[in-house]
């Protein structure tokens, strides 16, 4: 039997005609119509979802990343961290994605493949966009986003921003470690490069970190990122190479050679050379 008062938190929180509901707040009507297939293959539903769920978890990746880059400039260490590590977290779940893609066979994508002719993933501009913010800066990526000037604005001004390292570098120099104006005031639009004094600084910080505990802390979160990141790659790979081999990917790129060379970048050298100095 229902208390009164039960009947009166239902009847205040049921009333949707005065309040905002579930649905209208996460706009479900919109997200759950924006599944369109092409055909009537089975799967090519899930092939959408999978790449929407992604974009949606990037979407967020963004909003993180550059919120901590912000604080970073500012230095302010802790809720900078607090924000990577749900960056982290987030790339662990768009890594597991691509298990649940794996499910689909080559004979079920050659159902659906023909029909989004030169679409791929190559033209995510966020995806792009999380690149340029980790510090993977290669300018010429900017051409398939040409047909968006919206989208190839956004890109430019990342490209030549600092990246989260270059960032962190700052903070690095603004802690009293030697770190050389070159790097400091490089040309933002190309990858860092391995420098020896930079590996210095971190060398320094790795050897005592209870005096540089907040740069010691940052470190090994950027290094969390970079082996996540990693990781959804070499996810991204397994899974293009089990579903189309070695054909050419979509959109006309290189497909499993072009996934394979991407793994051999490297976003926070002296990070992971440090290791071997310690």
């Amino acid at each position: 039997m229902n208390r009164p008062q039960d009947e009166t938190y239902l009847q205040a929180h049921t009333d949707f005609q005065q309040n905002l509901s579930y649905g209208d707040y996460l706009m479900l009507d919109q997200v759950l119509s924006a599944q369109r297939p092409l055909t009537q293959a089975h799967d090519e539903v899930l092939f959408i979802v999978i790449h929407q769920v992604q974009e949606l978890w990037m979407k967020l990746m963004i909003h993180e990343l550059t919120s901590a880059m912000n604080l970073l400039k500012q230095g302010h260490v802790d809720p900078a961290l607090k924000m990577l590590t749900r960056v982290c977290r987030a790339q662990e779940q768009m890594a597991a994605s691509w298990e649940v893609l794996k499910t689909m066979t080559p004979s079920d994508y050659l159902q659906f493949r023909a029909s989004f002719g030169r679409a791929s993933g190559f033209q995510s501009h966020q995806y792009r966009l999380i690149e340029f913010l980790f510090g993977n800066k290669q300018p010429f990526m900017m051409r398939p986003h040409q047909h968006r000037p919206e989208h190839h604005r956004l890109l430019e001004e990342a490209l030549q921003a600092p990246s989260l390292y270059d960032i962190a570098l700052h903070l690095v120099a603004a802690r009293g470690l030697d770190i050389p104006e070159r790097v400091l005031k490089r040309d933002y639009s190309q990858p860092h490069q391995p420098d020896a004094q930079v590996r210095a600084a971190w060398l320094e910080v790795y050897r005592h970190p209870e005096q540089h505990w907040e740069l010691y802390y940052l470190a090994e979160k950027l290094v969390d990122v970079e082996d996540n990141f990693r990781r959804w790659r070499f996810n991204h790979l397994t899974t293009v190479e089990r579903i189309i081999g070695h054909k050419q990917g979509s959109g006309g790129t290189a497909g499993v050679p072009y996934l394979r060379r991407a793994l051999e970048i490297v976003l926070f050298p002296e990070l992971w050379q440090v290791r071997t100095d310690l």
